[in-house]
């Protein structure tokens, strides 16, 4: 069924990061009154010169995610624990998802917009993955109206983890090099999330996100040196150093092991989106060549 738009505001949980920014400037741009979820210890004086409606709380705090929603129309969710590491990070993707969709049921909201990944539902040793699978069960679990957009991985954070490739000559990965899979960037998605809140889709919808078709690292490489003139190489570390690392290093940062199983999810072939109902819902997808030349764009700021 159609969503009922309304010129309520749209709550986002995780504003002040990277992808949660760029989903407050793509609603202002749509002329959505925003309101940002941000911790007490915070600064969110920037989101404040913006115009943006500050709600102070904590996913791990149930009575701050039911004050935060009481009066919107619709919450955007981009938190993920996962990125920021630390003791919480794991409470944040369980305890802190399940609140937000209690809240959520309680506060009455119209459509709740989960951001979660490519193939969660297929992916238990995967935990940051099977986390998003969890928290869109929560959702429907209770009865809460949402969608849940599954991008594939974020080209512009893999290009960039050990520094700018253009200067760099390179981009690190940790798989096999050869292997197509589904890359989105950062602003594209946000773009989605945006435009959910009033998208007709049925609620319970799990929407994949990605571009015309999958591509190899290595495909991606090539493309992004021949869009910035310069000479970058993909430089892969063995499968089996990965996979050790995760074994020994895992033990004590839990965040290693579980990238080490998503790249091993990776070289399984198998994390490619299905971009039919992307393209009913949102427009054609970006084709690779035309993401890879935004991405370069990006890179020469």
């Amino acid at each position: 069924m159609p969503a009922n738009a309304s010129t309520g505001p749209v709550l986002v949980v995780g504003a002040t990061g990277h992808l949660g920014g760029q989903v407050v400037t793509a609603l202002l741009e749509r002329g959505k009154t925003v309101r940002a979820l941000v911790r007490p210890s915070t600064d969110a004086s920037k989101l404040e010169s913006r115009g943006v409606e500050i709600a102070r709380g904590d996913m791990l705090d149930l009575e701050s995610l039911i004050a935060a929603m009481t009066g919107v129309d619709a919450v955007i969710s981009t938190a993920a624990g996962y990125t920021r590491g630390g003791k919480s990070a794991t409470d944040i993707d369980t305890i802190g998802n399940a609140n937000l969709a209690t809240a959520a049921h309680e506060a009455g909201v119209r459509r709740f917009v989960l951001t979660s990944i490519l193939t969660s539902d297929q992916t238990p040793n995967v935990p940051h993955f099977w986390h998003k699978k969890l928290a869109e069960d929560k959702l429907a679990e209770l009865g809460v109206p949402f969608v849940a957009l599954r991008p594939g991985a974020f080209l512009d954070q893999v290009a960039t983890m050990a520094g700018n490739p253009v200067e760099k000559g390179r981009i690190m990965w940790m798989g096999r090099r050869d292997v197509p899979l589904t890359f989105v960037l950062t602003s594209d998605l946000a773009g989605y999330l945006a435009q959910a809140v009033d998208a007709d889709v049925r609620d319970g919808e799990r929407i994949d996100i990605g571009w015309d078709r999958p591509v190899s690292i290595s495909q991606a490489v090539a493309l992004l040196s021949e869009a910035t003139g310069t000479n970058i190489k993909a430089r892969a570390i063995p499968p089996s150093i990965t996979k050790a690392a995760g074994a020994v290093v895992g033990l004590f940062v839990p965040f290693v092991k579980d990238m080490a199983s998503m790249f091993r999810w990776f070289d399984s072939g198998k994390y490619v989106a299905d971009t039919r109902r992307q393209t009913e819902v949102f427009g054609k997808p970006p084709t690779a060549e035309n993401a890879v030349n935004a991405l370069a764009a990006e890179l020469r700021r």
